[in-house]
């Protein structure tokens, strides 16, 4: 560990194979609080790179427990952004699941926010604490699986004193969004930096990714936004490319950003029942836009504007709230 922290202090970036390396170190347990605490703070100082992020997430998924499911399409955000806003992620994934896709959703209790998408999930009455099997049998079932990230990561133990002790975003932030169990070849990420656009797609591509679109918007979301042109990188067999998503040119017509600002569990969980039984507002409008990424790295969809009237027209038809249902139920 001492050789790749000693890098890191002359702002020298790890390899892939460097950063495994380094990585396994923290995961088997083998490594001193000290040098966990200088990897990851020295890490943030100099920036995070694609192969350091790949190397982390490479070992993660590595020693996490599995999810055997093929096409998955995956919406787990970094979080972060700081807005505080309704969990658009997790209803896009159930959106997008009352849609015939096959969400494989990764997720944790809320960190930066008051409510994450497991605590939402809870709040709407749908088991967070599935076994493996039970997630495949779920997303046969109901097109849904969630895995809560807790009780897929247990080498995940070995940082987490020091990473509350250092009480700020590490790459341990970048790592958890792209360590799907499940290993979706296909996932909508939202950052909360544009900076970290290319970075996470060239991550994602040493990940052998089919398809993905890293998102952050110019009002500072890390989802796609009704209210300001949002920075897309596309992955798709292994070409990167830029995508700018401007709500003007597929007139969204939303209202203020006020309208998306979240509170805890029952009361975000609430907003989400609302526009699954068809309330059209702010909220069903931003979850639509991130469906419609959802639809399109699934391959559902290859032009973004049918994409987002699709399932606009899904969503305001109720259907979705009877589908959540079925997920209640198991």
């Amino acid at each position: 560990m001492k050789t790749f922290i000693e890098k890191l202090k002359k702002s020298e970036n790890l390899s892939f194979e460097e950063s495994k390396k380094a990585f396994q170190i923290l995961m088997d347990g083998k490594a001193s609080d000290e040098e966990i605490y200088n990897f990851l703070t020295l890490l943030s100082s100099k920036g995070e790179m694609a192969d350091e992020i790949a190397g982390g997430v490479y070992v993660l998924r590595s020693k996490s427990k599995r999810v055997n499911i093929d096409n998955c399409v995956d919406t787990c955000g970094t979080g972060g952004d700081g807005k505080n806003t309704l969990n658009i992620s997790t209803a896009s994934a159930l959106l997008l699941s009352s849609m015939g896709v096959k969400v494989a959703k990764h997720g944790n209790k809320a960190v930066s926010s008051k409510c994450g998408s497991a605590d939402v999930l809870e709040s709407l009455n749908i088991n967070i604490n599935l076994e493996p099997n039970e997630i495949e049998n779920q997303i046969v079932k109901n097109n849904f699986g969630f895995m809560f990230a807790p009780n897929y990561h247990s080498a995940m133990r070995h940082v987490g004193p020091i990473r509350k002790k250092i009480g700020r975003r590490t790459i341990f932030n970048m790592i958890g969004p792209l360590s799907s169990p499940a290993l979706v070849k296909r996932q909508v990420v939202g950052v909360f930096d544009n900076k970290l656009l290319k970075i996470f797609a060239e991550a994602l591509n040493n990940l052998n990714i089919e398809c993905a679109w890293i998102v952050n918007s110019e009002d500072g979301l890390d989802e796609i936004s009704p209210y300001a042109k949002t920075n897309v990188v596309q992955l798709k067999n292994k070409k990167i490319s830029e995508i700018i998503i401007n709500p003007e040119e597929l007139n969204i017509n939303a209202d203020k950003f006020d309208n998306l600002i979240g509170d805890d569990a029952k009361f975000n969980a609430s907003k989400m029942i609302d526009i699954f039984k068809g309330e059209d507002n702010d909220f069903s409008k931003a979850v639509c836009l991130n469906s419609a990424a959802g639809l399109i790295v699934s391959g559902n969809f290859s032009v973004f504007k049918d994409a987002y009237n699709n399932a606009r027209e899904h969503i305001l038809s109720g259907k979705t709230f009877e589908h959540l249902k079925g997920i209640q139920n198991g």
